[in-house]
């Protein structure tokens, strides 16, 4: 397959052995080795020097002379992207056929300040890592008695294998002896029927490193305190930490200066002893969980749907399948009036140009272009660099430059204009398609996407991962169906459909649309939520690719 025109490389979608003839529209290819599927071969002989281009943008340089029909590899290509300038052009866009979504809802939470939830959930916060033990205590007091334990249990199993070691049983016994398969644990009714669980978000922030790392854990806290998936919280304080209630308070009102969730505060030097303070937080969040539990799904137009865009453990088939596939998805929640979240800046270097070029503000480009550039100087500061993102997982899959992996990481943006420049942890504000300055580490990314209002995430993998988030779905789809067949306990929906021929990127992207809209009403639960993947890393503005 040759993604764009424009482009001297052709992607393997099987593996290919040397001497192979394989035709792309008409015209004769013969591999000189074995191309494995996913990797890029050259479509004629590229010298030393020259650029080599997918995508239709410049993605790397040879290095060394590399014949026709020469696999592409970390050892005849070096990462090279195009430059860019804060300077846009004249953009048009073709906005998709919505006819089909126009009239349709979903049914979600509604709250007062005119958001609404996919879900409804009741957080307990720590201000600071030195809470994390009373968080604890906390979560093993509340979970299992309201009903909301895990549903698979590998208790029963460790338990069975236990008992063959107490018996005497050897390590061969216990290695490869069959057990009795481990059994779902029957779940007690939920106290709270509408109430989707209570979640703790245990972080080691919050004190000593800099002021404005604990300044900005308050905004990310607020972010999720005011997030329309969440129906109340519980914040828990030392009360001598960097990061102040009151700067908590500030960053939520800046977030919702009507806010009036209800909002339990405890400060444990002040209130004395262990036991009192968590006395109070126990009877507190079971007078908050009371009120919250009143609130029930109601039909909201699919503009209140802000949906994240993520991938991670990306393959050479994420930029041509998933990635597009979901990249329509976003165009048609944009048309629909809906919101969208393009995140993880490390991996939108070789696109800036085009990324500049949608923003319709010109303040907005040159944010953008202020963003990228200082994080990339700082990577640089740090010994790194954007070059040195792609993981040995991502390499061993056929991104073997940083550019190739960001120019197909992009896709996930579709095609619409750009209409907010957000820099972490910002809050979205504005319908249509915002960047938001992140790593392009999949959890502090999706993080970060959460807490600046997406309701849901769209997550693609090629390589597999379980990552979820406390608050909001974490829908996790395949960029192949090898992937989608292994690991179909993690993962959500196939889009490996497109590279085998059998649907289009847009047909993937309506398909993708209309699951969304069930795992918003609540009608699916999906795989993330199913194995309680709570994944939540708050982000320090250090160098993180």
């Amino acid at each position: 397959m040759k993604v764009h025109p424009a482009d001297n490389v052709l992607v393997a979608l099987t593996d290919l052995k040397p001497g192979e003839e394989v035709t792309y529209q008409g015209i004769a290819y013969q591999p000189t080795e074995f191309i494995p599927a996913k990797h890029k071969f050259a479509i004629n002989s590229i010298p030393a020097g020259a650029e080599i281009m997918m995508y239709g943008v410049l993605v790397g340089k040879a290095q060394f002379n590399i014949a026709a029909g020469g696999l592409l590899s970390t050892a005849n290509v070096k990462h090279a992207a195009n430059s860019f300038f804060s300077e846009g052009h004249q953009y048009h866009w073709h906005q998709p056929d919505i006819t089909k979504f126009r009239y349709k809802t979903f049914n979600g939470f509604h709250r007062e300040d005119g958001s609404v939830g996919t879900a409804n959930y009741w957080l307990i916060v720590p201000m600071v890592f030195c809470e994390n033990r009373n968080v604890e205590v906390l979560q093993e007091a509340l979970i299992k008695p309201l009903g909301y334990g895990r549903k698979k249990s590998y208790e029963l199993k460790a338990q069975n294998l236990i008992d063959k070691i107490r018996a005497g049983g050897s390590m061969e016994e216990i290695l490869y002896t069959e057990i009795e398969p481990h059994t779902t644990a029957s779940a007690s009714t939920k106290v709270f029927p509408n109430i989707d669980g209570i979640k703790f978000l245990n972080h080691t922030g919050g004190c000593g490193g800099i002021r404005q790392d604990s300044i900005t854990l308050c905004g990310l806290l607020a972010g999720y305190i005011t997030h329309p998936n969440v129906a109340g919280a519980t914040v828990l304080s030392l009360g001598c930490q960097n990061a102040q209630v009151s700067i908590l308070e500030e960053e939520i009102k800046k977030r919702s200066p009507g806010f009036n969730k209800p909002l339990y505060v405890l400060d444990q030097q002040k209130t004395g002893t262990e036991e009192d303070m968590l006395d109070k937080a126990i009877r507190q969040t079971l007078a908050g969980l009371i009120q919250a539990n009143q609130n029930i799904r109601k039909p909201a137009p699919l503009s209140n749907l802000t949906i994240g865009l993520e991938c991670g453990g990306s393959d050479g088939f994420s930029g041509i399948s998933a990635n597009p596939a979901i990249g329509y998805t976003s165009d048609l929640l944009v048309s629909l009036g809906g919101t969208v979240i393009l995140s993880e800046f490390p991996e939108l270097c070789g696109v800036e140009q085009n990324i500049v070029d949608r923003c319709i503000d010109p303040v907005d480009a040159e944010r953008f272009t202020d963003l990228i550039r200082t994080y990339s100087q700082r990577a640089e500061e740090a010994g790194s660099g954007f070059d040195m993102n792609p993981s040995p997982g991502n390499i061993k899959d056929g991104l073997i430059t940083d550019a190739i992996k960001s120019a197909g990481a992009a896709k996930k943006g579709g095609t619409s204009p750009v209409v907010d420049v957000l820099d972490y942890p910002e809050k979205v504000t504005k319908p249509g398609l915002n960047l938001l300055c992140t790593p392009g580490n999949d959890v502090e990314s999706t993080t970060a996407e959460v807490g600046s209002g997406a309701n849901i995430v769209l997550f693609t993998t090629g390589l597999g991962t379980p990552t979820g988030n406390p608050i909001a779905p974490v829908v996790k789809i395949a960029s192949n169906t090898t992937l989608y067949k292994r690991m179909n306990d993690i993962i959500d929906i196939n889009t490996g459909t497109i590279i085998e021929g059998e649907e289009t990127i847009e047909q993937a992207g309506e398909r993708i649309l209309e699951y969304v809209i069930k795992v918003a009403s609540g009608e699916i639960e999906i795989s993330a939520v199913k194995h309680g993947q709570d994944d939540f890393i708050p982000w320090k503005r250090g160098v993180s690719l």
